[in-house]
């Protein structure tokens, strides 16, 4: 008797976060899970949650630089050779960064750019062919910031803002040739915020001339914000992306929480702006 072979998922930046838990739970799904990141000697924490689930033997770590054409190309390759098919493309990795543009000049707006905006672009575009192929799916996590414009993440939610028009503009194009298409908006992420935008909060303080204040103001919010009841667990956030793999449709646009959909829904309904920026500056204290 013949058997319907595992559906194959590629996520990247699964060494942490949302990516990493996002690997498991769709392993736990019963998914091929190609797990992808630029630097496998960072897989330990993976590759140690994925045996505690019970799920290694369908976790199969690659590197992949989103950022690097040849390194999107050899891997995407790789995968449909390895395992003949590719059912889902998981863009998660993503770098922040905090700071305002005055401050810190045009190399961090591209850089946040290449790795945000494009390297979403490059995967996808990589991956469609065979998402055509299996009737397959764009999952792509992208955050409230992508909604809503948040004091001293202008180079971050830029990108994050291209992700969503591109993805928007997209999804009934590549819906015709039936793939689905969906972006994910999670909120805060407890733990996420100093560890991976990397902040030296002293040393941003003292490069902020005259917007020392307001940016004080900004990560008193933030630290509340990301230590708050309100903040979900990178499992929790990464339940709705594995809920998209799935689910028989999915919608476009899916938040992660409560407060997700609140937030997002607050700029979806501000026409001229004014509710946004009363919020946003309240939060430079």
């Amino acid at each position: 008797m013949s058997t319907t072979p595992a559906k194959t998922v590629l996520i990247t930046g699964t060494s942490s976060g949302i990516g990493l838990a996002a690997a498991v739970a769709a392993a736990r799904a019963g998914w091929h899970t190609v797990a992808t990141m630029r630097d496998t000697t960072r897989s330990d924490a993976l590759v140690k949650a994925a045996a505690e689930a019970g799920v290694e033997g369908l976790v199969q770590v690659k590197r992949l630089d989103v950022t690097d054409a040849d390194s999107v190309a050899a891997c995407v390759a790789e995968v449909v050779a390895e395992h003949g098919r590719l059912d889902a493309v998981v863009n998660n990795a993503g770098a922040g960064f905090v700071g305002t543009v005055e401050q810190h000049g045009m190399e961090q707006v591209r850089s946040v750019m290449e790795v945000n905006f494009f390297g979403v672009v490059e995967l996808t575009r990589a991956a469609l062919p065979h998402l055509r192929a299996s009737g397959g799916r764009v999952i792509t996590v992208t955050s409230v910031g992508g909604v809503v414009g948040q004091p001293f993440n202008e180079s971050y939610c830029a990108a994050k803002f291209a992700v969503e028009g591109f993805m928007e503009s997209l999804a009934p194009v590549a819906a015709a040739a039936g793939v689905q298409v969906c972006v994910v908006e999670p909120g805060a992420v407890s733990s996420e915020f100093v560890n991976n935008v990397g902040l030296d909060i002293p040393a941003l303080l003292a490069q902020a001339g005259p917007y020392a204040p307001q940016l004080q103001g900004y990560i008193d919010h933030a630290m509340r914000s990301f230590g708050s009841d309100t903040a979900q667990t990178p499992e929790q956030a990464a339940a709705p992306v594995v809920g998209a793999l799935t689910a028989e449709r999915m919608p476009f646009r899916i938040q992660t929480s409560d407060w997700a959909r609140t937030f997002v829904g607050m700029k979806l309904a501000d026409l001229d702006g004014s509710a946004v920026q009363t919020e946003m500056s309240s939060w430079l204290g």
